[in-house]
């Protein structure tokens, strides 16, 4: 078989992989469809960060896999090395997700809806029932300080291992075809990031339509469980 012919299967088989390996991998778009909804992400910033970490996730690999060619090192090695990455992910994953939990629970306690009565307005008899995390806010909260959520989601990703990357490498690699590893590589990230993008992009469509508004507070809880339960399925080979 010709080589540009191998390459072009390869490639095939690339696409198929990063396809099925995504959508098989809820972690790899569920803790973004589920933060998207509790932190009230518009569209383009969700997908921009979708993206961010898609990248961080394939180019970690990608890299790892480059200096595995350049060293000589053997796939079974590599193949460790990213199962290794792999743990930890799934760890950070866990870890990141119980904090937000918390984070959540008390933010709900805190925004639990309350009346306050406003004294000395024309109508004596004011009150309205509100919550200070809502719409309705108070000049004694303070603004809303920068997110580092997305940065650590971006550090989790970078840690994602991308295993069936590897042994697609490696037999570019050893034709010595670097056409080859780059064209192969480039198609399996590109499916790989399209594909997160995209279910990210119907998933947070298609929870848009489902009515929260009585635990719309409890959405940030929710989300961190989500991403803890992301990371127990990872650790369970799930």
């Amino acid at each position: 078989m010709p080589q540009e012919t191998t390459i072009m299967a390869l490639a095939g088989l690339a696409a198929s992989i990063g396809f099925i390996h995504t959508i098989l991998g809820p972690d790899h778009y569920l803790p973004f469809i589920v933060m998207s909804r509790a932190r009230g992400w518009s569209k383009p910033k969700t997908a921009f960060i979708t993206f961010l970490c898609g990248l961080g996730h394939v180019g970690s690999s990608v890299v790892l896999g480059f200096v595995g060619v350049a060293l000589g090192v053997a796939v079974s090695r590599l193949t460790s090395i990213e199962s290794v990455r792999g743990d930890i992910a799934a760890y950070l994953f866990i870890a990141f997700g119980l904090a937000y939990f918390v984070w959540g629970v008390r933010r709900a306690i805190r925004n639990k809806p309350h009346t306050h009565a406003h004294f000395g307005s024309d109508d004596p008899d004011h009150a309205h029932e509100h919550t200070h995390n809502g719409k309705h806010m108070h000049v004694h909260d303070s603004p809303e300080k920068v997110s580092i959520t997305p940065w650590v989601l971006f550090t989790v990703f970078v840690f994602g291992p991308c295993e069936p990357l590897i042994p697609i490498l490696m037999y570019p690699a050893a034709m010595k075809s670097y056409f080859g590893l780059i064209f192969v590589t480039s198609v399996f990230a590109v499916v790989t990031i399209a594909t997160m993008m995209a279910a990210v992009f119907f998933g947070s469509l298609g929870i848009s339509f489902i009515p929260i508004k009585r635990i719309e507070r409890y959405s940030h809880a929710l989300a961190g469980a989500t991403i803890a339960l992301c990371g127990v399925l990872i650790v369970l080979g799930l």
